[in-house]
């Protein structure tokens, strides 16, 4: 054979080769459950790419998860109903992404950065892929400024820092939720822009907080992510990582941003749904072996950067749900060993009248003081350890007759401070606030009130010091520091109130 006739025939060869990977690139339907779909062919498509199904109702995309020798798993992004077996198949060469842009703030969007309030289209300035590598250790540095939250026990005693995740734990109905949202509310005339994540909730639900937001003048710094109870699974488990997409925009901006992922509980349970339906080998409780991965690789993009690399941050917040307080069950223990400390909520003390309801004992920020002002450092630093011990003591009286005078002294101090530190929801409160109400609670200004009246005592003090000592207010606000004078003024103020009543 001459060399002319072994060329055409290499020729012909490469031309059927192309028939055939031209004839893989695209694929077709062969099972749709629940939005989750296998298909055939495929042969150039890659994890977590983007793919349209063409329906007869027009493209639908889809997300590639298993890449199988003979099949492609993945999962529907929209109204699945529309894809039937048998339909085309494309691969896009496209990584899932979310439009991202400063026009987010006051609106409410779907998992795929849709609006979904009615209030028109969003001008993006450009897309962030929903999976990314977290900040690596060189471009990060240490969280040292404080987020304040406007709750008196939690910028106390579990102080947060941007850049921070800090896990909020508890019982159904225990105030997780009312806590992401006060740290919201006192984000008002910040600089910090808030993404809410809503998982698997009523839209009733979704609604009634946008309004609140809307009333208080919290949207404008605001996004809202929403993956409602009536959404596909799938959309459950993109929900994280889109609000987590859009927080990481104005992160690279240079700016603060805080994401709250409410629930991660009910993204766990998606995945597992997910995971099952696209055959993968169940773990522990049915959950995927991946399910701590899953986790880990969305917190961990929680970071504070380094002024070289901008200086912004981004604070995590997620809530995750227990039965019957148990904290060591297998989505609360994985969580809780990916953040930087927890808020946990007990039932016990939120049916006791105690609200926020937070254990001083199983809550803990691993940030600690390095997240505090100077004056809240000053005046808190007692603050935990005297609670954790009247905790411990009024356990302890309950069974005691004859008590020392000391013992009987802390724990009378232990049950003013914790009736100061109650607070209502939706009324987080300034730093100058903060620091006056416990000033006067750990110098023990308040032994000669009776436990009865500190409501009232604080009510009334707050309202004195809004009308005759914003002045003083303002200078904490400002300085973030109790030097001499300032106490001396405090200290000063407390008595004059101490004498009007």
């Amino acid at each position: 054979m001459d060399s002319r006739s072994i060329i055409k025939e290499l020729e012909s060869e490469i031309e059927k080769a192309k028939l055939d990977v031209a004839a893989e690139e695209t694929g077709r339907v062969l099972s749709l459950k629940d939005g989750v779909v296998r298909m055939s062919g495929l042969a150039p498509a890659g994890a977590l790419e983007l793919l349209e199904i063409r329906t007869k109702k027009g493209p639908v995309s889809a997300l590639a998860l298993n890449i199988e020798a003979e099949e492609v798993g993945g999962v529907v992004l929209g109204e699945y109903r529309y894809a039937s077996e048998g339909d085309e198949v494309v691969p896009t060469g496209q990584i899932l992404s979310v439009p991202v842009s400063r026009a987010f703030r006051g609106r409410v969007v779907n998992a795929l950065g849709e609006p979904i309030d009615g209030k028109g289209p969003i001008k993006a300035e450009q897309r962030n892929p929903l999976e990314k590598l977290a900040p690596g250790v060189v471009v990060r540095e240490s969280v040292k400024e404080p987020l304040s939250t406007g709750l008196t026990a939690i910028d106390a005693m579990i102080p947060i820092g941007r850049g921070q995740r800090e896990l909020i734990i508890g019982d159904r109905q225990t105030g997780k939720t009312a806590i992401a949202i006060d740290a919201i509310l006192n984000q008002k005339d910040g600089d910090v822009t808030c993404i809410y994540v809503a998982i698997g909730q009523k839209m009733s639900k979704v609604r009634r907080m946008v309004a609140e937001f809307e009333e208080r003048g919290a949207m404008e710094h605001t996004v809202v992510v929403v993956a409602a109870a009536s959404d596909p699974a799938p959309l459950w488990f993109l929900a994280p990582y889109a609000g987590c997409a859009i927080g990481e925009y104005f992160m690279e901006k240079g700016e603060d941003s805080l994401v709250i992922y409410d629930d991660l509980t009910k993204h766990a349970w998606a995945w597992r749904q997910v995971a099952l339906l696209l055959e993968r080998p169940p773990a522990r409780e049915a959950y995927p072996g991946d399910i701590f991965y899953l986790h880990s690789r969305l917190l961990e993009r929680a970071a504070k950067m380094s002024q070289e690399h901008g200086g912004g941050s981004l604070t995590a917040l997620p809530i995750i749900e227990t039965q019957a307080g148990d904290i060591s069950a297998y989505i609360p223990t994985n969580v809780i060993s990916i953040t930087d400390g927890q808020i946990f909520l007990e039932g016990e003390l939120f049916f006791q009248g105690i609200r926020p309801a937070i254990s001083v004992g199983l809550s803990v920020s691993r940030v600690g003081s390095s997240a505090q002002t100077k004056a809240m450092k000053k005046v808190a630093g007692k603050l935990r350890l005297e609670l954790a011990q009247f905790r411990e003591l009024a356990t302890f009286a309950q069974f005691a007759q004859d008590l020392d005078e000391a013992t009987k002294k802390q724990i009378e101090r232990g049950k003013r401070l914790t009736e100061l530190l109650k607070q209502n929801v939706f009324e987080p409160l300034p730093l100058g606030k903060q620091i006056a109400m416990l000033y006067a609670g750990t110098e023990g200004l308040l032994d000669d009130v009776s436990v009865e009246d500190i409501g009232k005592w604080k009510k009334e003090f707050l309202e004195y010091l809004e009308r005759q000592q914003s002045k003083l207010l303002g200078e904490i606000d400002e300085k973030k520091e109790l030097d001499e004078n300032l106490e001396g003024e405090l200290k000063k103020a407390v008595e004059n109130f101490r004498q009007l009543i």
